[in-house]
């Protein structure tokens, strides 16, 4: 995430499990970032231009997506496209995720399907003020994805603020919980912390008399989701 995955990595932080192998891990995080299409040579030289919409629900690979998650839920090893956001296409490579207890799988417009929304058992929905979305999409695409300042305050006017209004932010009424100011909300990340703390203890599925899907033995995993404004 932007806001979000700040959140998820201090959830991590919290649990302890940024500190453990990622081959043990029983909380791991997934980015809709990874999921991105694969352009065509026309797309891919507006996208060089900043003419392309990213922030768009099409812009996804919603099969993938959909594909993944269905394998984390039976308990499968996948395999996570990385993405290269300066030659906006996908690299040859991937990134193992193995089987875990609780995925969080964040990104800007993971409730806008429904096929999806329902895969998850939380869905959680970072608030955030727009000045601030603003700022750290600057930083982030100049220090990280090499792009020029005009570019990215254009592609925000153009496609980016337009997109939150339209995709994302309607979506926020499917949110289970709606988390304002990001990480800076310690209440809040503490309150989500401990409901993760208790599924890996196992004292959420006891409560729910084995109702919940991937907590008990043999596990079914579901992944819990963050939705962020972009």
């Amino acid at each position: 995430m932007e806001i979000s995955s700040s959140v998820c990595e201090k959830i991590m932080e919290l649990l302890g499990q940024d500190k453990i192998d990622r081959h043990q891990r029983q909380v791991v995080i997934l980015s809709q970032d990874s999921f991105y299409r694969e352009l065509t040579p026309e797309q891919k030289a507006k996208a060089l231009k900043g003419q392309f919409n990213f922030d768009h629900p099409d812009a996804f690979d919603n099969e993938l997506v959909m594909k993944t998650l269905q394998d984390i839920i039976q308990g499968e090893a996948v395999h996570i496209p990385v993405y290269d956001f300066v030659t906006h296409s996908r690299k040859d490579e991937f990134v193992t995720v193995y089987p875990a207890d609780v995925v969080l799988f964040e990104g800007i417009l993971m409730f806008y399907s429904q096929e999806i929304r329902d895969l998850f058992q939380m869905k959680l929905f970072v608030d955030t003020d727009p000045d601030t979305r603003l700022s750290r999409r600057v930083l982030r695409d100049i220090s990280e994805r090499g792009r020029e300042l005009e570019q990215v305050l254009n592609q925000y006017i153009t496609f980016v603020k337009p997109a939150f209004e339209e995709f994302c932010l309607p979506t926020k009424k499917y949110a289970d919980v709606i988390i304002p100011r990001g990480a800076d909300n310690h209440v809040a990340i503490n309150l989500i912390v401990q409901h993760i703390q208790d599924i890996l203890n196992g004292g959420f599925t006891k409560r729910q008399n084995g109702f919940q899907n991937g907590h008990g033995t043999p596990r079914q995993r579901r992944p819990s989701e963050s939705s962020r404004p972009h």
